[in-house]
C-alpha cells in the first residue's frame, strides 16, 4: 500500500455557461467518474473526490454538450465498473449517448472483450504518465493489439510529453489505430517548433492516429484561461490533420493540486481555436461519432 496518496482537487462544482453554442449532438470525449461506493486501486496514484454520474449530467446540460466517452481512470485499475455503470445508465435513459474506453490485463479473455463491446466500449487504454493499477506496459502493447485487431477498437494512449520521441517507433508500428489525449503533453511554452511537437505533428500526418484537444490547463503555462499559448498547437493539429481531431472536457480534472479549471472556459477556448461552424461540427460531433461508433 502507498501511504503517499495525495487527494487531489474536485472539479469546479459551478461550471459556467460558455460564450458559443456548440452544435446539436456534439460529444465529450474524456470524462472520468469517481464515486466512493467503486473500490480503489491500491496501487492509485492519487484519490480523488467523488464526481458522480449526477454531475456530470449536470456539467453537461449546462455545458450544451449531448453524447460523452468515458474514459478509464487509473485508479481503479482493471475494475471498469464505474464508467460500464455510467454507460449503462445514460444509454438506459436515451439510446447511443455514451461510449467508453476501458483498461484490461493480457488475460482478458475474447468473451469479455465482446461482452465490452456490446455495452458501448471501443477502446483500450494505455496510462504510463500515472499508471496506477493498469497492468499493460510498453512490450505488451502488439498483444493487446491483436487481440483487438477485429473488434473495430483503438488504444488509447497517455504519457509523459518528453517519452514522445522513444515511443514513436511503437507508434508507427501500429496496426490498430490509437487516440491520444491532452496534446501529449507536449508544453504550450515549448512552441510548435519543438522537437516533440513536430514529432506529434508527423505521427498525425501518418493517418492512424486522432487527437483530443482536451485538458489544455494541463499542457497551458498559467493553468487559466484564455489559454491563449495552448492555440497554436490546437490549429496546428487541426490544420494537418482536421478529419481526427476531437474535444473532451477530462473533467473532473483529476490529479491536480492547485487549481482545475471552470469547463465553461474550456469550452470558450476551444471557440477561439475554431471559428468556423462546419469545423466545430467535425471535431465535436462527426469525428468523434464515427470513431467511437455512435
Amino acid at each position: 500500500m502507498n501511504n503517499d496518496i495525495k487527494n487531489c482537487l474536485p472539479p469546479d462544482r459551478h461550471p459556467r455557461k460558455p460564450n458559443i453554442t456548440l452544435p446539436p449532438g456534439s460529444i465529450d470525449t474524456h470524462v472520468h467518474v469517481f464515486d466512493s461506493k467503486y473500490k480503489l486501486s491500491p496501487a492509485r496514484g492519487y484519490t480523488p473526490p467523488d464526481s458522480t454520474l449526477a454531475d456530470l449530467i449536470h456539467l453537461h446540460d449546462t455545458l450544451g454538450l449531448d453524447r460523452v466517452v468515458f474514459t478509464q481512470p487509473s485508479i481503479y485499475g482493471t475494475d471498469n465498473s464505474a464508467i460500464l455503470d455510467g454507460i449503462n445508465n445514460l444509454n438506459g435513459a436515451t439510446s447511443n449517448r455514451a461510449r467508453g474506453v476501458v483498461a484490461v490485463s493480457l488475460d482478458v479473455t475474447d468473451e469479455e472483450l465482446a461482452d465490452f463491446d456490446a455495452q458501448g466500449i471501443r477502446g483500450i487504454r494505455l496510462n504510463t504518465d500515472n499508471k496506477g493499477g493498469m497492468p499493460i506496459g510498453l512490450d505488451q502493447i502488439a498483444q493487446i493489439a491483436e487481440r483487438i485487431d477485429g473488434l473495430n477498437w483503438h488504444l488509447e494512449f497517455l504519457f509523459p510529453g518528453q517519452d514522445i520521441l522513444d515511443l514513436m517507433p511503437i507508434f508507427t508500428s501500429l496496426k490498430v489505430p490509437m487516440s491520444i489525449g491532452h496534446f501529449a503533453y507536449q508544453p504550450a511554452t515549448a512552441g510548435v517548433e519543438a522537437p516533440g511537437f513536430q514529432s506529434l505533428l508527423e505521427l498525425m500526418r501518418q493517418g492512424n492516429t486522432w487527437m483530443k484537444i482536451s485538458g489544455a490547463n494541463r499542457v497551458s503555462q498559467t493553468d487559466l484561461p484564455p489559454y491563449d499559448d495552448v492555440k497554436p498547437m490546437a490549429q496546428a493539429l487541426i490544420e494537418v490533420a482536421p478529419d481526427r481531431i476531437m474535444w473532451g472536457t477530462d473533467w473532473p480534472h483529476p490529479n491536480k493540486y492547485e487549481v482545475n479549471p471552470n469547463d465553461g472556459d474550456l469550452v470558450n477556448a476551444f471557440g477561439e481555436w475554431v471559428t468556423d461552424e462546419s469545423l466545430r461540427r467535425k471535431i465535436m460531433v462527426d469525428t468523434p461519432a464515427s470513431f467511437y461508433r455512435f
